[in-house]
């Protein structure tokens, strides 16, 4: 049973299949369409979207606030016809954990040979390779808002050094942070393993570049420099990675973003003997976890409460 009382919230996403999302978005009564009554429908009041189409948002009279269905928001500041609003990133505890889940799991990975022993198995190879601590290697987080730093807790509890980079400057217990661009050159040297985890903005796209990756630390305990990309496919180049992988600069890299999504088949990623692939699957959006927190902001807005957690639009982020 909808509540005629409040707005309706619109879906506007590039999804085909959105039956759980209006599920689950109108459990507290409030009415959710996949689509404005007309350009100007002035009965929606919120909007939660994902790669929504351009315009759709633009001339609606009454909307108060948009919500991202994703940790990042690129795919909503780039609708040029975007109304000046209020926009909400997901901060959830179930996609921070999903997140420092996968972190940890490719860190382990790469810090304990798995490819190497792969490539053994596969050649019935019998042989125990050097295998340093955890203290003698240094993970490096490019990106330390919640996600970096729930995921950098949870590489830190197992003994790795951190360290840390941010555009600005950041105090983040148990890490060694550094900021802006005089910053990364000092961050990048120190690091053997880097996570990337930052939003998407002008500022940061195409910032994992060659010459950078050349930077990181490659004379270590765990034989080369390792990068791990889970945040956004347009944070790296491609060809980059793979000049660096191929003289040696680079050692391994775990990706789970790209600059084409799906990757496409002819890439050379695939079947690349140091890279590991995953399906944009590192932290999924749980509708379950997400929708709740986002129908309890809601509500507390027409109250007259404060948004939380709301996008800074000059920074992009």
């Amino acid at each position: 049973m909808t509540d005629g009382t409040r707005g309706k919230v619109l879906l506007a996403t590039n999804k085909t299949d959105n039956a759980l999302w209006v599920d689950l978005l109108g459990r507290t009564g409030r009415e959710v369409v996949t689509a404005p009554d007309g350009a100007e429908d002035p009965s929606i009041h919120y909007a939660v979207a994902w790669h929504q189409p351009h315009g759709v948002l633009g001339n609606l009279p009454n909307l108060k606030a948009i919500f991202s269905l994703g940790a990042g928001v690129d795919h909503v500041l780039r609708d040029p016809t975007l109304p000046d609003l209020p926009i909400v990133r997901v901060v959830s505890e179930n996609l921070a954990q999903h997140m420092a889940e996968y972190v940890t799991w490719r860190v382990l990975d790469h810090h304990r040979r798995g490819a190497q022993y792969q490539r053994q198995q596969a050649a019935g190879d019998w042989n125990e390779l050097t295998q340093p601590t955890s203290a003698e290697t240094s993970v490096g987080f490019m990106g330390i808002g919640e996600l970096g730093r729930t995921a950098a807790r949870a590489v830190g509890s197992l003994g790795f050094k951190l360290n840390g980079w941010s555009r600005r400057p950041a105090d983040v217990p148990d890490m060694t942070t550094y900021a802006g661009a005089e910053g990364l050159p000092d961050f990048l040297a120190s690091t053997d393993i880097l996570v990337v985890l930052l939003p998407l903005t002008d500022a940061t796209r195409g910032i994992i570049t060659y010459d950078l990756l050349r930077q990181l630390r490659r004379d270590n305990a765990i034989g080369g420099s390792v990068l791990i990309n889970a945040g956004r496919g347009g944070l790296h180049r491609e060809a980059d990675i793979l000049r660096a992988l191929e003289d040696g600069s680079l050692g391994e890299a775990s990706l789970d973003v790209f600059e084409t999504e799906p990757l496409p088949e002819a890439s050379p990623l695939w079947q690349h003997p140091k890279v590991f692939v995953t399906p944009h699957a590192a932290a999924p959006s749980d509708p379950r976890a997400i929708t709740m927190p986002m129908l309890e902001q809601m509500d507390a807005y027409d109250r007259g409460e404060p948004l939380q957690n709301l996008v800074d639009r000059a920074a992009g982020y």
